[in-house]
């Protein structure tokens, strides 16, 4: 029942080239940096990650789409994240996009048996209809586009069918957890944290605090550790170390002094 690993690289250590992925996170908010990093020092290529985002440059997801990792995203948005952008429209990169609400959906679903829902999001655009483009051609045009969707009407209403979603691993960030994986997250920072340890065959979790097991309240605890197989113990310079997606200022006061929003 202890699922508490030593170090990130032996709780990362068997995820193989072209393993699927689920990341938890929402720009850089409750982001697993120390896990995403340990599976850039263990070497996995051809990765296929399923994620709100891909992170920044230079953070979160971002160092394993700059090192040329990453070879399939299904993702929400792809941000100011320029070298996204960048592999994406250059053919090198395969993009599945998906509505956030969507795809939050069909990560709970495949964390609870569901095959597929239908859902009125998308009905009317290439979303249901098909022909986004997936994976850009060298000259600009498109090498791979998404199919079109089964439609049924509901009350009068039209809906998409959408298929769940479950990966190989699954990485979160928890603010607090015990010995036997039960997590509890931290205000935004929870975000698509509890959807993707859910859609993990394996999941795997790095924690700011670990409790012993009885310590939670119940009542409290947002993933059960019965979605949970191993999970790390953060430093607490690891904690700490969370960034900024976009730093704003305020105007200087009548003292001159300049202060975060």
């Amino acid at each position: 029942m202890d699922k508490v690993k030593q170090t990130a690289a032996e709780a990362v250590g068997d995820i193989s080239d072209h393993a699927s992925l689920a990341v938890g996170g929402f720009g850089l908010s409750g982001v697993p940096h120390v896990l995403i990093e340990a599976v850039y020092a263990h070497g996995a290529s051809g990765l296929s990650v399923v994620s709100n985002n891909c992170g920044v440059d230079g953070r979160g997801l971002g160092i394993l789409l700059a090192a040329g990792r990453i070879a399939r995203v299904t993702g929400s948005y792809i941000g100011d994240n320029k070298e996204f952008a960048r592999q994406y429209l250059g053919g090198e990169l395969e993009v599945e996009l998906v509505p956030q609400g969507t795809l939050a959906e069909r990560l709970r679903a495949g964390g609870c048996g569901i095959p597929a829902f239908y859902t009125p999001a998308g009905v009317g655009t290439q979303v249901a209809d098909g022909g986004l483009p997936r994976r850009y051609a060298p000259d600009g045009s498109a090498a791979l586009v998404s199919p079109a969707k089964e439609i049924r009407t509901f009350g009068g209403r039209d809906h998409v069918l959408e298929h769940s979603v479950t990966t190989d691993f699954a990485l979160v960030r928890a603010a607090r957890g015990d010995r036997h994986g039960n997590l509890v997250f931290n205000k935004a920072a929870r975000n698509f944290n509890p959807l993707a340890a859910m859609a993990g065959r394996v999941t795997i979790a790095e924690v700011e605090e670990l409790v012993e097991p009885g310590e939670l309240d119940p009542d409290a605890i947002h993933v059960p550790g019965v979605f949970v197989q191993r999970l790390i113990v953060l430093t607490r310079e690891q904690s700490l170390d969370k960034g900024i997606e976009r730093r704003t200022i305020s105007a200087p006061d009548e003292r001159g002094t300049v202060r975060d929003r």
